[in-house]
């Protein structure tokens, strides 16, 4: 455990008035154990942030790996959750009475920074075979293990998933460990080029599919899925609906079409989410090369939220390397 204070600065992204900017703030001090950020990516909520103007004074960023004091390699689960609320006792601590006030890169800093300090029970372990660069890569993974799982998907499911961002790729691939077909519906080249690369088909047609995985968040999507989706079917809601959602409720009414909402990752019966998605890692090599299509330093920090946001110029995942 690391309580040591630091009194240098260090270089960290945060967002404010549309601008994304580099700051000198105080390396953090206080109790916990003290990370070296190896990797920190950027997710669709980071652009929200930003396009959005919110006014969030903390250091951005919740998909973030690293090397503790003592030389280990980890990801870090961003959520400072409370432990003995009542949702916290039942194994659902991304639903902690703290709310947004838990979560790193939101409601405190997070880990677009050279160092970062956390509880002990944010470091996940990595096994063999991944770098920890790659790392950053276990948050949004451990997105698509809970929603999955939460569906209770089927290893004779046919699946499709609408949306080729970094959420929508890691559903290829955890669904892929479970069933032989899965079908991405994306918009982008090389969105559907990554998918292949996970295992995804391209091709597909309406009202044949037992899971239908949103991925994207809009009206839109959500009457192709429900479109998508045969009779009794399920609808997976894995993406942020920042803009409200419209249901196509007729239809859904007429299939007696199930929906289930997910949110960021927790526990699932002995293991973490951020644990079985380390492992998912861990197996499939191909995950990181396909879905990191840039890497930058902190300093172009405005830079690469320009690239993260122009899906069209081929970005997946944008990750900092301090």
């Amino acid at each position: 455990m690391s309580t040591l204070v630091a009194t240098s600065s260090m270089k960290a992204v945060r967002c404010h008035n549309h601008e994304v900017q580099v700051h000198d703030v105080p390396r953090p001090s206080g109790e916990g154990v003290r990370v070296k950020i190896a990797a920190a990516g950027i997710c669709g909520s980071d652009l929200h942030f930003w396009q959005g103007g919110f006014p969030i004074p903390f250091t951005l960023g919740h998909e973030m790996s690293g090397i503790t004091p003592d030389g280990s390699w980890v990801a870090i689960e961003p959520t400072v959750y409370c432990g003995h609320c009542e949702r916290c006792v039942r194994g659902d601590y991304n639903l902690c009475v703290r709310g947004s006030m838990a979560i790193l890169g939101v409601g405190r800093d997070g880990g677009m920074a050279e160092e970062i300090i956390v509880p002990e029970h944010c470091l996940v372990p990595l096994p063999g075979g991944i770098r920890v660069e790659d790392a950053c890569l276990v948050e949004p993974l451990s997105v698509a293990v809970r929603g999955i799982a939460l569906a209770g998907i089927r290893h004779t499911d046919k699946v499709a998933i609408i949306g080729g961002g970094t959420i929508g790729q890691c559903a290829v691939a955890i669904a892929r460990q479970v069933t032989g077909h899965v079908h991405l519906f994306a918009r982008h080249a090389a969105q559907q080029r990554a998918g292949e690369i996970l295992g995804a088909q391209l091709d597909g047609a309406a009202d044949d599919y037992d899971l239908v995985i949103d991925c994207a968040g809009t009206n839109e999507s959500m009457a192709q899925a429900a479109d998508l989706c045969r009779p009794g079917a399920t609808i997976l809601m894995l993406a942020t609906y920042w803009g409200g959602l419209t249901l196509p409720a007729m239809q859904m009414s007429m299939k007696e079409l199930r929906t289930v909402a997910s949110m960021a990752q927790a526990r699932q019966g002995l293991a973490r989410d951020v644990e079985i998605a380390a492992a998912s890692l861990a197996r499939n090599p191909l995950l990181a090369p396909t879905l990191i299509t840039h890497r930058l330093p902190l300093e172009a920090a405005a830079e690469a939220f320009a690239i993260a946001a122009d899906r069209k110029q081929g970005a997946i995942k944008v990750a900092f390397n301090p």
